[in-house]
């Protein structure tokens, strides 16, 4: 009873997910809780700690206190805009204008709240704001990538890289890191940097716990409804997969192996479509290494984690829109009929004046 619960829950949201506007929504929203949750961490655990987070809010942030020394402030806010700008161009082509303008929007926010949100230190220990800001950084970052959009900077280049080699290069971004921490380390302190190293170890462990859209998984599934189970397979997921005629070793009767490697973002909803169309089907599911090949990678911009379909064209929702529309229409050109009655009137009622004044 749960499970059917959930199922129905599950495709409540499926049908929710294929309008636009709730996808846009989602990302929305998520983005704006990212952009709350890093200027939180900066205010709240960097600053107070003398810490360096990642990326090019790091940047932006070295730089503000480079400027101080001189006696020049470069506000933090400023130098996040100024450092994403130049990469949103430069990936404007590379990624997705949708999840370019979502990322910027992101970045805009965040340094909205770093210059008018008054957040106040909570903790008093340089450890402590190591930990939970590294963490609450990573999240951060994975609730806007989730979301289908990012922090910008260093998480449009990794991203950009992962669209087109399918390989992901938080390592090298915690290196780029690590270099801006020996900048840092060598004007401000080493103990400073070498709790930034920390900080900035823990939010990239963050980011890999929480977000898998890259991490490949191979599927080697036993079905005795082999057709069944690939016409669903293919109708929904842009996969190929290879098909082996075997015999159960217990059983001794003939079935299908099929093998398919996918994203272990999708990994969830395939399992759940193969058991909903083969309940008796045997699934296996190992982690892949490396994989050289084609490979169908779904938009990095959408909040769902299977490739949901547009809007269908005969929905309620969008007949609702098409009346609401054509009602304002209809109004408009009602008050525009009104206006010009009124008009008329007010002319022809000049003109009687003025044949009155001329007659006395």
């Amino acid at each position: 009873m749960a499970y059917e619960q959930d199922q129905r829950g599950f495709g409540q949201i499926r049908r929710l997910g294929r309008y636009v506007l709730i996808r846009r929504l989602v990302t929305l929203c998520s983005v704006a809780i990212a952009a709350l949750l890093q200027a939180f961490v900066i205010r709240v655990f960097v600053d107070p700690a003398n810490l360096l987070s990642g990326g090019f809010t790091g940047l932006a942030i070295l730089i503000d206190r480079i400027t101080s020394l001189f006696g020049v402030s470069f506000p933090t806010s400023a130098g996040m805009i100024a450092l994403n700008i130049p990469v949103a161009i430069l990936c404007w082509r590379s990624i997705s204008k949708r999840f370019v303008i979502f990322s910027m929007t992101q970045v805009f926010l965040a340094s909205f709240f770093l210059q008018f949100v008054p957040f106040e230190p909570l903790l008093d220990n340089t450890i402590l704001c190591v930990l939970f800001g590294g963490v609450l950084n990573g999240l951060a970052i994975s609730i806007a990538l989730k979301s289908g959009a990012s922090t910008a900077g260093t998480d449009f280049i990794a991203l950009m890289v992962s669209n087109k080699t399918g390989k992901t290069i938080w390592g090298q971004v915690f290196l780029f890191n690590c270099i801006i921490l020996v900048i840092f380390g060598a004007i401000f302190g080493w103990e400073h940097a070498a709790y930034s190293i920390v900080f900035q170890f823990l939010s990239t462990k963050t980011i890999d716990s929480f977000y898998h859209r890259y991490d490949r998984v191979t599927l080697q599934i036993a079905t005795y409804r082999a057709d069944e189970v690939l016409a669903a397979y293919n109708d929904v997921f842009h996969h190929g997969s290879t098909c082996f005629e075997a015999y159960g070793g217990y059983s001794k009767k003939p079935l299908t192996f099929i093998v398919s490697v996918i994203s272990s973002y999708e990994s969830e909803d395939v399992i759940r479509l193969i058991r909903r169309v083969d309940p008796r089907a045997v699934i296996n599911v190992t982690k892949s290494e490396n994989f050289v090949g084609n490979f169908h990678r779904a938009p990095a911009d959408e909040p769902l984690p299977t490739e949901v379909d547009g809007t269908p064209p005969d929905d309620p929702v969008l007949e609702l829109a098409s009346t609401i529309r054509h009602g304002l229409e209809q109004s408009a050109d009602a008050l525009e009929q009104t206006a010009s009655a009124r008009g008329e009137r007010v002319t022809e009622d000049l003109a009687d004046a003025v044949d009155r004044l001329i007659e006395k």
